[in-house]
């Protein structure tokens, strides 16, 4: 790996830079790297291109935009150099530090550690992007809907709409760790929920119940109450079973789980009591997206298809059973919410073909609906969106920065923030309907990778915690991984499939 330590010898420098002309001399493309708009002007990779990042402009033209707000720091402090490495000259414009310039200012100790810091790792690591490939895991003759690695990275999780959700051991080849067959599935699999320890997973479908299975166990094949108990978690208290599971995930500590539902709705059931501890009537719509601000298990964040993210503080809501704050600003429902994790920063994606990150600091107490600002008819189920409506923003936008260039259309596409421990979450991905995934900077709001292979909607992906690799999964019934710089086995090429035009969620 590129941070691991080098040996403190006179000739090391000489060595790494030789190392650095060599690599030079190769083309970039053959690297596999990706650079963001602002690493394109860097004395080392100047006049060097790659068909694997952002467009020709993006790579040539000052970034037209920077996010002016105090996450922009946040995420310089967690995935930027030491200040005695990056220091600008009077009269020189700010430039990324290069790779090279990185390691030949560790070893002669510019930061007075002898080593690099977390900060330092993350602004070398988070130069390679996981842009190679793809490489297949698996394929399925039905539509994908999840895929998510466990917190550690060493399981991942695929759910498919044929009632098929596989749990792979990525430490072992991507053998299948278990092959669980869902219970009472309506429609499809919506959602899974790995829980902290990984012994259990939680999955939900067009039902009021969520079904919890042992990871754990020995069985590799887990047939619902047939191999195996899948335990359900019943939400509906007033024996309403009309409603479906959209969302659903466990607390950090793994002892509750909070779900979000279509009929409008927040749950949280106390797994350890075994009972639901708490419904919020939340919404005007349904809600599409749920989880918690940070470990504490405090505050939920929601989105709805009233256009509206909620925050909720369930240290205090009980009195007047209303949210800590409203914010507003998509001018279409919200799809999906991550966390930063630090009780503060969210993004979600909407269906305006947008993601927005959010400051819970500037949200307002009022509810305001916000529904009157549309002025035209359109389902996004099965119509592409009016270009009319491309530039209409919000006359009480509470966010903090837009990222726009992906599809949201067909069904409830997913975005996050890249891992902290590779990246410091310096970046935004998503999936998208015109069957890319997309990686944005988040200061500067640019496009830095567009990875294409699959031949219908990408509805879910996700970046491994610790190592540069990506994994996708669409409509298509393949999840493929994408890396830096891959296993050295050659990929596998794109296959072209008819996209099936039906109603979905």
């Amino acid at each position: 790996m590129i941070c691991a330590s080098l040996r403190q010898t006179p000739c090391t420098v000489f060595h790494v830079k030789m190392h650095f002309e060599f690599l030079h001399s190769e083309s970039i493309e053959d690297m596999g790297y990706s650079m963001s708009k602002l690493e394109a002007e860097t004395e080392l990779l100047d006049g060097s291109s790659s068909n694997h990042g952002a467009t020709e402009s993006a790579r040539h033209n000052i970034p037209s935009h920077f996010l002016d707000h105090e996450i922009a720091q946040l995420t310089k402090l967690r995935s930027g150099p030491h200040e005695n490495i990056s220091r600008i000259l009077p009269g020189k414009r700010e430039v990324p530090v290069s790779t090279f310039k990185m390691l030949a200012a560790r070893e002669a100790n510019y930061s007075s550690r002898g080593r690099f810091s977390k900060a330092d790792s993350c602004h070398v690591l988070s130069k390679y992007l996981p842009v190679n490939g793809p490489w297949i895991v698996d394929q399925m003759a039905t539509r994908a809907y999840v895929s998510q690695f466990s917190a550690d990275g060493s399981l991942f999780v695929a759910a498919f709409q044929g009632s098929h959700i596989r749990i792979y051991d990525v430490e072992r080849g991507w053998k299948v760790h278990k092959n669980i067959l869902a219970k009472s599935l309506r429609w499809t699999v919506t959602d899974t929920s790995l829980s902290p320890g990984q012994r259990h997973l939680v999955y939900a479908t067009m039902s009021p119940i969520v079904h919890i299975v042992n990871v754990g166990s020995a069985a590799t094949e887990s047939l619902a109450n047939i191999t195996e108990i899948h335990d359900g978690l019943d939400l509906a208290a007033d024996e309403d079973d009309s409603f479906g599971i959209f969302s659903v995930k466990f607390s950090t500590d793994g002892r509750e789980v909070v779900a979000g539902s279509s009929d409008d709705a927040i749950y949280v059931y106390d797994l350890e009591a075994n009972k639901l501890s708490l419904r919020i009537s939340a919404h005007e719509s349904d809600v599409n997206s749920v989880c918690f601000a940070d470990e504490s298990g405090h505050l939920i964040y929601s989105g709805s298809d009233d256009n509206l993210c909620k925050v909720w503080d369930r240290r205090c809501f009980r009195a007047k059973e209303k949210p800590a704050g409203v914010l507003m600003g998509h001018l279409e429902g919200i799809t999906f919410l991550d966390s930063r994790g630090d009780g503060r920063y969210f993004i979600s994606n909407g269906k305006d073909q947008a993601i927005k990150l959010w400051d819970i600091r500037k949200m307002s107490t009022k509810s305001t609906c916000n529904m009157m600002f549309r002025h035209y008819e359109w389902d996004y189920r099965w119509m592409d969106y009016p270009p009319q409506t491309r530039d209409l923003k919000h006359p009480f936008d509470h966010s903090v920065a837009t990222y726009k260039g992906h599809s949201v259309l067909r069904t409830l596409i997913r975005c996050y923030f890249s891992p902290e421990y590779s990246t410091g979450q310096r970046y935004i991905y998503t999936g998208s309907h015109d069957t890319c995934i997309y990686i944005y900077d988040l200061v500067s709001g640019e496009q830095v990778a567009k990875l294409e292979h699959h031949g219908s909607t990408v509805r879910d992906c996700s970046w491994h915690p610790h190592y540069p690799m990506l994994v996708s999964s669409s409509w298509d019934g393949d999840v493929v991984k994408w890396e830096f710089p891959g296993d050295g086995e050659e990929p596998v090429p794109p296959k072209k499939k008819p996209i099936r035009r039906r109603h979905f969620v």
